[in-house]
């Protein structure tokens, strides 16, 4: 009997979580494009990849790489995206497995996104400035070795993100019902909130409704824990010595840094800066995301405006 009660009570949670899980899929409904323009798809080893694309093609390209996280996508750039395409032909993909791009249930690793950063490079564009934020810093600067960039601009660029590769956490964020509640969990509108007051944005206020909303809709799509389930693991994080990378590549490189970072602290950018021979961009009141709350000074530098003198120390 006592058995029986058991085993219908975890039926019971099991069935609630079940109908939890449906029931916030579909409150997020179909996700917006995350630039407040039409998208295009860049058909790559069976994904469709959804990227915006903006600007007078006549111009030089400039692709924008989005940092990794469990509700990333090229919306994080929505706030210099549009003053960029007044100078530029702007390419602004969603990585495999993230926003509107396809998200299969792929073991997904650091080398799938490194090459389709190579790949999305040399198909779609000539020699672009390429600007990658945080581990997609990384990943642009590795298919730079590979394939002709003209410059590089590497927001708080990191190849440590989480410790170890959990093998075992990856498997059970995959899961059916317990994985997908679980990671219901950790992309909560609160979560999400907290997450982005600790370490990615020094001003939380920076992070309105309609920021974080993005974020929750994109991270309740249909597939939407895969890729971060690799992330979360420690999957995502290449084996490679950053500033040994950076030091190979000829073309100009801009590190652009929050002073006020946590997580990838402003030493680490000044000791990569030394080491790799690139210029520093540093940003006052502001932490992983300086395009986020200060988009107008994070332009200035990306065009070589003279007001971006004021940003690079010494």
């Amino acid at each position: 009997m006592r058995m029986r009660k058991i085993l219908t009570g975890a039926a019971g949670s099991l069935g609630l979580v079940a109908g939890t899980n449906k029931l916030l899929q579909r409150q997020a409904g179909t996700l917006p494009t995350p630039l407040g323009r039409a998208t295009d798809e860049y058909r790559w080893r069976g994904f469709d990849v959804s990227y915006t694309e903006a600007g007078d093609p006549s111009d030089p390209d400039l692709v924008l790489i989005h940092g990794v996280n469990a509700a990333a996508t090229s919306a994080e750039f929505a706030g210099i995206f549009d003053a960029l395409a007044e100078s530029y032909h702007v390419f602004a993909p969603d990585l495999p497995g993230f926003g509107l791009s396809d998200r299969p249930p792929l073991a997904y690793s650091a080398s799938l996104y490194t090459t389709f950063v190579e790949e999305f490079l040399e198909e779609l564009t000539d020699e672009p400035t390429v600007v990658g934020a945080s581990l997609g810093g990384a990943y642009a600067a590795i298919a730079a070795t590979e394939t002709p960039v003209s410059e590089l601009f590497l927001i708080c660029p990191t190849t440590t993100t989480m410790p170890g590769n959990r093998t075992w956490l990856r498997s059970l964020l995959r899961s059916p019902l317990l994985g997908e509640g679980l990671f219901n969990l950790t992309t909560s509108r609160k979560a999400l909130d907290y997450f982005s007051a600790d370490h990615g944005l020094f001003d939380p206020s920076v992070a309105d409704d309609e920021y974080i909303e993005y974020r929750w809709e994109s991270a309740h799509q249909p597939g939407a824990r895969y890729a971060p389930a690799s992330f979360l693991s420690g999957a995502l994080d290449p084996a490679v010595d950053l500033s040994t990378t950076l030091a190979t590549i000829e073309q100009p490189c801009t590190l652009i840094w929050g002073r006020d970072a946590s997580t990838s602290p402003l030493s680490a950018g000044e000791s990569l800066a030394a080491h790799a021979d690139a210029k520093l961009a540093v940003f006052d009141e502001a932490q992983l995301l300086p395009h986020v709350e200060h988009p107008d000074g994070v332009v200035s530098v990306l065009t070589h405006s003279d007001d971006a003198s004021a940003y690079f120390d010494g």
